[in-house]
């Protein structure tokens, strides 16, 4: 089956609507001369200055700046000391939303991801956000990448994906918990781990 690379217009929309038709695309990195990548399987949404968990909710800054450009491209931030984050932004110029990805199913030169992980086992490659930006070797070098440019991308192979679910949010403290804007497929094993709060947070919302 053909498959197709997102356009502009696809980012260009309602941030929870992106997150939830981004499961089940394929993101695609060109490092060099190696093609790293996979499945997306768990994204969380981050809307506004009013979400009290996004970046932009103390105003823009020159970290967030980005956000409130236009939609797709790449929004990466340094955390915690040690890990690198990937954000697509969405919504319209002006506006600041962006999608978190947070786990991916490696298809695509799995055994340089390992590498990159210093891991193994499959399913510990990129089930959570830090992991999934080390697999696929991306940093703060390629924040502002056009995400419909040829370096990092998503494209569609109109795959089944099964059940969707959305819970509350993860690593976010006690802001935003109300807000059931983190999505994922629930057969899959490359999800984050969850804590029992968030697991009793989650809620279907697409039956396969």
């Amino acid at each position: 089956m053909k498959t197709i690379k997102l356009k502009r217009s696809f980012y260009n929309r309602p941030t929870l609507d992106v997150a939830r038709d981004l499961l089940g695309k394929i993101l695609i990195c060109q490092n060099d001369s190696v093609k790293l990548g996979g499945r997306l399987v768990e994204l969380e949404a981050y809307i506004g200055e009013d979400d009290p968990a996004c970046h932009a909710c103390r105003g823009r800054t020159p970290r967030n700046e980005i956000m409130y450009g236009p939609p797709g491209f790449l929004y990466v931030y340094f955390t915690y000391g040690n890990h690198y984050m990937l954000n697509f932004v969405t919504e319209g110029k002006g506006f600041p939303a962006a999608v978190l990805i947070r786990g991916l199913e490696p298809l695509y030169s799995v055994e340089t991801m390992k590498q990159n992980r210093g891991v193994e086992v499959l399913t510990k490659i990129a089930s959570g956000p830090g992991k999934l930006a080390k697999a696929l070797g991306v940093t703060t070098d390629q924040k502002g990448l056009d995400l419909t440019g040829n370096e990092i991308f998503v494209i569609d192979d109109k795959s089944s994906i099964g059940e969707i679910w959305c819970s509350s949010r993860i690593g976010i403290g006690d802001n935003g918990t109300d807000k059931l804007w983190r999505f994922y497929l629930k057969d899959s094993p490359h999800v984050s781990k969850m804590s029992k709060q968030v697991r009793e947070s989650a809620r279907l919302i697409i039956e396969s």
